[in-house]
């Protein structure tokens, strides 16, 4: 039976409509069942909630080395409010690219992994451990009902497992003309809170100076004019140094000034689009999402919350971050922490190496170095089973194509290109696994 390609694979993954709330994911993990089940490769579907579950497959190895798990999500961020030039669950091939939600955050990841795992079973390929497959639910509201569940509830599935490929990494930046590959070895670790801004309440017609609103304005203005500050953690300085390598012998000692705190955000600003990207690898980052208060127009609120998504280095507590804050801002905000999953300061970089091989391969003229990953991914539940993730979902983005900038956004899309690219590294990765391991 002919299999069908990664971009066919990715194009009926938008089709399904897995908008997070509510998720409604059932539909979309039948289909990817249906595609492994068709290519005789065994699987299960796990849930704790029946219209949200959870893909596992598993592609027998030689028991040669430990598992590899490749892991993603398949619900999706909401599309309202954005004005999308195509539909977003169209899955439209136009302009050499795949256009829809989800692209690149993360069914193109999915795809590339089905593909890749299809691949190998008609080809009969036993790889040097088993490679486990698995598609879940809810990773965009902090995956409570998928990796988290699995974890939990589920975790002998995972015994033999020792790494793990994931999302976000295996995409260029670029340095002048020099495509470097980004591949996640950690990620910062998010840290939601609220914070309440209290004043004096009363009548609407009376003048008012230093209530809740302009206490409100102190604080958003200060988060946009400010920042926190440098902190230079030893997966950062192990990126800069390997692509300062990338760069003309004149040049490198300048890049290597990232690393001096006193020049790290002059030299972030003489690298336009790439510094930008790179920021947030430097610092903890604090940005306000969600305001609620007020009741009615005629009355001043005495009470305004504000909703804050900060994202911590490695190492940081949420504590470190109300100190910063409080230097910031001049004064101690009242914040509650919703959510604060810590992660892990240690990293395994013993499967590094192949995965780099792998783009360098790809990719001729490509560098490939360790990175940070500014937000959080499902990777943080399988660390508490030891498992060392990497965020590996390989895309040779050309120069121009701002990944950052297109993710969670309106007109998300991914160049057909970059789908194959991507599901033919992976076949690499299935196939090769256990060289440096």
């Amino acid at each position: 039976m002919t299999q069908p390609t990664a971009a066919t694979i990715l194009r009926e993954l938008i089709r399904f409509d897995t908008t997070n709330p509510p998720g409604n994911e059932r539909a979309c993990i039948d289909y990817l069942e249906g595609l492994l089940r068709n290519a005789g490769i065994e699987s299960s579907i796990l849930a704790k909630d029946s219209q949200r579950p959870n893909l596992v497959a598993r592609l027998p190895g030689r028991g040669e080395a430990p598992g590899l798990l490749l892991f993603g999500h398949v619900d999706v961020v909401t599309t309202a409010h954005q004005q999308w030039t195509v539909p977003p669950f169209e899955g439209r091939m136009q302009d050499g690219c795949i256009w829809g939600r989800g692209a690149l955050d993360m069914k193109a990841g999915i795809a590339m992994m089905m593909s890749a795992m299809l691949r190998a079973a008609s080809d009969n390929c036993q790889p040097a451990g088993d490679i486990v497959f698995v598609a879940v639910s809810d990773e965009e509201a902090g995956g409570s009902l998928g990796a988290k569940y699995l974890v939990e509830t589920h975790s002998a599935l995972f015994k033999d497992v020792h790494y793990a490929l994931g999302e976000f990494g295996g995409f260029p930046l670029y340095i002048g003309d020099t495509p470097v590959y980004m591949i996640q070895t950690g990620e910062k670790q998010p840290c939601w809170l609220e914070a309440t801004i209290r004043g004096p309440g009363g009548h609407g017609a009376r003048p008012m100076r230093g209530g809740s609103m302009a206490r409100l304005g102190h604080v958003l203005s200060t988060l946009n004019r400010r920042r926190l500050p440098i902190h230079i953690t030893s997966v950062t300085r192990r990126m800069v140094h390997a692509m300062a390598k990338a760069l003309p012998l004149h040049k490198r000692a300048l890049f290597r000034l990232l690393l001096n705190p006193r020049w790290t955000d002059h030299i972030l600003g003489l690298l336009g689009d790439t510094g930008r990207n790179l920021e947030p690898l430097f610092r903890n980052t604090v940005n306000a999402t969600l305001v609620r208060g007020g009741e009615k127009p005629n009355v001043i609120p005495s009470e305004i919350v504000v909703g804050l998504d900060a994202r911590l280095l490695p190492g940081f507590t949420p504590q470190d971050l109300f100190a910063e804050l409080e230097d910031l801002l001049g004064e101690a905000l009242e914040l509650e922490v919703l959510l604060f999953d810590e992660g892990k300061t240690d990293t395994d970089m013993n499967l590094f190496p192949l995965l780099a091989d792998i783009l360098a391969k790809a990719h001729p003229g490509s560098h490939q170095v360790p990175y940070l990953l500014p937000g959080s991914s499902d990777a943080r539940h399988f660390d508490a089973l030891g498992i060392q993730t990497y965020g590996f979902i390989p895309m040779n983005l050309p120069a121009g194509f701002n990944f950052f900038e297109t993710i969670h956004a309106a007109d998300e899309r991914i160049p057909i290109d970059s789908v194959q690219f991507g599901a033919d590294a992976m076949y690499q990765v299935i196939i090769r696994y256990a060289e440096q391991v």
